[in-house]
């Protein structure tokens, strides 16, 4: 399965992993996606993330961050979009 907008995946993903309550996801990796979860551990969003190598694209396991009683860290997830793309 090939997914064009791999951003909005990993975003997706995060969010849907809080909701459901899971302690980690795992998402295929790339070079944006570890540069995009190093900020989110960087400003306190997530509470881990590793990168699995399997000799082709490899997986990255994001461990979530929870407030006491399992509330999410993240709220609300957005990806900004330029003004031309927002009317599509």
């Amino acid at each position: 399965m090939q997914i064009t907008d791999t951003i909005a995946d990993l975003l997706t993903r995060i969010r849907n992993a809080n909701s459901a309550k899971h302690d980690t996801v795992m998402i295929p990796a790339s070079n944006m996606k570890k540069a995009i979860c190093q900020i989110l551990l960087d400003e306190g969003y997530i509470k881990d993330f590793s990168v699995e190598e399997d000799g082709k694209q490899g997986m990255i396991t994001v461990t979530l961050k929870y407030l006491e009683g399992k509330k999410p860290v993240i709220q609300g997830l957005l990806q900004a979009r330029p003004a031309y793309l927002q009317q599509c």
